[in-house]
């Protein structure tokens, strides 16, 4: 889907590691090989809007600002759907609707703690190259390598 030159052109490339559960999918950020967070999303149910994880691929983010989430991250250009955020959260089935959540640590699938602190420092590394009108990438893909 991306030519070689349109990712030389981006400064930031993330990587988003999935393992998929029955209640969630948990994951593993990271940028050049080098741990973000991890993060917690619902369960893949073909990309059903509000119930579903977003399908893996690659996708650009940009920042934005909502009265409810203040700052936060939107994934840009979701097949057949929108306002795919990266905001806080500790429970995909509860809080989540298609989003991302980054958190400190697993507590099962699906289930993270310490959202807010692995949101801030997500935000600290990604809104830098945002503000410089820099692209950042991420990357979702399946690992079956990661456990709970």
């Amino acid at each position: 889907r991306y030519r070689w030159f349109e990712l030389v052109a981006c400064k930031m490339v993330l990587t988003l590691s999935r393992t998929y559960f029955p209640d969630g999918t948990n994951g593993k950020l990271e940028c050049e090989g080098k741990l973000i967070c991890l993060t917690i999303e619902l369960p893949w149910k073909n990309n059903k809007t509000k119930v579903s994880c977003i399908p893996e691929g690659k996708y650009f983010i940009k920042k934005r600002y909502s009265k409810k989430f203040q700052w936060h991250l939107e994934v840009l250009d979701v097949q057949n759907r929108s306002l795919i955020l990266f905001h806080p959260a500790n429970n995909a089935l509860q809080e989540l609707n298609g989003c991302i959540a980054p958190v400190t640590k697993l507590s099962g699938p699906g289930l993270g703690l310490m959202s807010r602190k692995a949101f801030s420092k997500f935000k600290n590394l990604v809104y830098p190259i945002l503000d410089q009108n820099k692209e950042v990438l991420i990357i979702i893909k399946s690992d079956s390598q990661m456990g709970t």
